[in-house]
C-alpha cells in the first residue's frame, strides 16, 4: 500500500478554526513583553492539557512550555512558536486592538503590542498540536510542541536550552519553526542555507567633558562627537563590506544631554548590525570599534569608550537536505503558493539554537499575512512598500487565510517525518 502524503493526511483531517480565531483575538488583546509572558504561558498549558495526550513542562528558561506527545516508534520533531510581544503603542484600530501597559523587564512602564505576530505562531502551534492529537492514527513516533519567551532581546531559547530543556523533553532528530511575515497571506517561502542574518546589538558609552553651551572651548562635546561616529559608521557597508555580501549597520539611538544651553559629560549610542558569515560580523565588528576609538582620540575623549552588547542573534541556516525533502512536500501542498528560493532577510531569529545546541538539523520557513485583496491591489500599484510589516504598529496580520496556512505548514513539517 502507496504511504499517505502529508497533504493527503491532512486532507482528510480537517480542523475547524473558529476557535482558534477567538483566541488568536485574546492573545492579541493581551500580549506580554519579553520575560513577562505568564499568563500567556499558562494559557497554553491549559490549552494544551485539555486533550490529555501531552506531557507537559512550564518555566523553563523563564516562562518556556514544552509539550511532549509520545504516540509509537519513529522519530522526534520539535515545533517551534515564540509568545513575547514588543514595546509599542498599537494604532491598527482593530476592534480587539491592545491597550495593555506593563512594566518590561527593567521595570519600566511600556506600552505592548503583538506587532511581529507572534500571537499568530502561538495560535498556529496550537492549532496544529490539536490537528496532530486528532490524527494519532496516521502517524507514530514523537511530537514536541515549544513555546518559546523572550525572542525579541534574542536570550529565550538559549535560556530553555541553558535551564535544562533537553533534560525534560527528548532531544528531537528534527527542529522547526516558521514566522509570519509581510507576504502575500496564503503563500510560505523557505530556502536552503542561510534565510535570517545573524544580529548584533551593543550599547556604546562616548565620554567627554561637559560644560557651559556657550563656553564650548572648555568642554569636550560628546554629542559632536556622537555626531561624527554616527556619519563614519554609514561608511562601513558601503566602503568595507564586499557588495555581493549582505550587511547593515544601523544607529538605532542616540541618547545625550538634557538641555539646550549645556554641553553633556557623556553620550550613548545604540547600534544594531546584521550578517550572513562569520567573518562578516567580525570585520564589522572590527570596525565599528576602530572607527569610535580613533573619533574618542581625534575629540580629546578623556575617557575611552565603552562598549556593552545588549543582544546577539545567531544566523538561521537551513539543513539542506531537510529542507528540500521539506519543499517537497510544501510544493505539493500549497502548489503555486510555495516558494522554494525565497529572499533571504537581514531580519534575525534565536530559533536555530534549539537545533544547534544539540547538534540537530534546523528549517525555517515564513508564511505571508497580508489580506490578499490588500496585498494585489498595492501590487498592481507598485505600492507594497507602503504595507506595514513586521514592529510596525500598524501591523495586523488577516487572521484566514494566514491561519490555516501556518497550521498546515507546521503539520505538514510535522508528518513528513512522522507519518506511518
Amino acid at each position: 500500500m502507496t504511504r499517505k502524503t502529508p497533504s493527503e493526511l491532512l486532507a482528510a483531517n480537517p480542523l475547524d478554526l473558529t476557535p482558534y480565531e477567538s483566541l488568536y483575538k485574546h492573545f492579541h488583546a493581551h500580549p506580554e513583553l519579553s520575560k513577562r509572558e505568564k499568563a500567556t504561558a499558562e494559557r497554553i498549558a491549559a490549552h494544551l492539557a485539555q486533550w490529555d495526550a501531552f506531557e507537559i513542562h512550564t518555566r523553563i528558561g523563564g516562562h518556556g512550555v514544552a509539550g511532549v506527545l509520545r504516540n509509537g516508534p519513529g522519530k522526534t520533531v520539535l515545533l517551534r512558536a515564540d509568545m513575547d510581544a514588543l514595546p509599542v503603542q498599537e494604532i491598527t484600530g482593530l476592534p480587539y486592538a491592545s491597550t495593555v501597559m506593563m512594566q518590561d523587564a527593567s521595570g519600566a512602564e511600556k506600552p505592548a503590542m503583538h506587532a511581529c505576530g507572534h500571537d499568530m505562531h502561538i495560535t498556529c502551534l496550537l492549532a496544529a498540536a490539536e490537528r496532530l492529537v486528532r490524527m494519532r492514527s496516521d502517524w507514530s513516533g514523537t511530537l514536541i510542541v515549544v513555546f518559546q519567551p523572550d525572542e525579541e532581546r534574542g536570550e529565550g531559547a538559549r535560556a530553555m536550552v541553558d535551564d535544562g530543556l533537553y533534560d525534560k523533553i527528548p532531544v528531537p532528530d528534527y527542529v522547526f519553526g516558521q514566522h509570519v511575515m509581510r507576504m502575500r497571506a496564503g503563500s510560505v517561502g523557505s530556502r536552503p542555507g542561510t534565510i535570517m542574518a545573524a544580529a548584533d546589538s551593543l550599547k556604546i558609552t562616548l565620554f567627554g567633558r561637559g560644560g557651559h553651551g556657550s563656553l564650548p572651548h572648555q568642554t569636550v562635546d560628546p554629542v559632536l562627537l556622537a555626531a561624527n561616529v554616527v556619519v563614519r559608521l554609514q561608511g562601513i557597508v558601503s566602503r568595507e563590506i564586499d557588495p555581493s555580501d549582505l550587511a547593515v549597520v544601523t544607529v538605532g539611538s542616540l541618547q545625550a544631554g538634557q538641555a539646550e544651553n549645556v554641553i553633556p559629560d557623556t553620550a550613548e549610542l545604540g547600534v544594531d548590525f546584521r550578517s550572513v558569515s562569520v567573518e562578516t560580523r567580525d570585520k564589522i565588528l572590527a570596525a565599528i570599534k576602530r572607527i569610535v576609538e580613533a573619533e574618542c582620540m581625534a575629540s580629546g575623549s578623556p575617557r575611552p569608550p565603552v562598549f556593552t552588547p545588549t543582544r546577539n542573534f545567531p544566523p538561521t541556516i537551513n539543513d539542506k537536505q531537510v529542507t528540500a525533502e521539506l519543499a517537497s512536500c510544501f510544493a505539493e501542498h500549497f502548489a503555486d503558493r510555495f516558494d522554494a528560493d525565497t529572499p533571504r532577510t537581514n531580519v534575525s531569529e534565536d530559533f536555530s539554537i534549539l537545533g544547534t545546541s544539540q547538534g540537530r538539523p534546523c528549517s525555517f520557513w515564513f508564511f505571508g499575512g497580508i489580506d490578499p485583496e490588500v496585498w494585489d491591489e498595492a501590487d498592481s500599484k507598485d505600492r507594497l512598500h507602503e504595507i506595514a510589516g513586521n514592529h510596525s504598529a500598524s501591523f495586523a496580520p488577516a487572521i484566514q487565510p494566514t491561519m490555516k496556512t501556518g497550521m498546515d505548514a507546521l503539520c505538514v513539517a510535522a508528518l513528513t517525518y512522522l507519518r506511518k
